[in-house]
């Protein structure tokens, strides 16, 4: 009788291992994606320039990052000619395959006119929700 009550304790207790490996795994995973990467509803913020954005475009959220529940904060730096056009983007961190939809939208943008060339910092947050 007390060998198997200890072999069932044995085995609840290798369930319970797996159960939290399995979950540890995916919330490892979760911490890498949002750490490695970057949505839906974009959130931006200039860091460097006080030069509005006059015209934003939505970046376009990749349906199977979407469908997987994946998002994150997408980094990038947008040169702005005077005239207001986004001459060059650079990605400076999030998920590629997020970075690549926020860099197309970027390029988009239109900024109020500036004596000069300037450098925005540009933020967007991905959410699958």
């Amino acid at each position: 009788m007390l060998r198997r009550l200890a072999k069932d304790r044995s085995r609840q207790a290798e369930r319970g291992f797996g159960r939290a490996v399995v979950r540890l795994t995916g919330a490892l995973l979760l911490v890498a994606t949002s750490a490695w990467a970057p949505g839906l509803a974009a959130q931006t913020t200039a860091e460097k320039s006080s030069r509005k954005v006059i015209v934003t475009v939505r970046p376009e959220y990749p349906a199977a990052l979407q469908h997987a529940q994946i998002g994150g904060l997408v980094r990038l730096s947008a040169t702005v000619l005077p005239n207001g056009t986004v001459a060059k983007v650079q990605i400076r961190g999030g998920n590629p395959i997020l970075a690549e939809a926020a860099v197309a939208a970027v390029r988009k943008w239109k900024y109020a006119p500036a004596p000069t060339e300037t450098s925005e910092e540009i933020s967007l947050s991905f959410s699958p929700h």
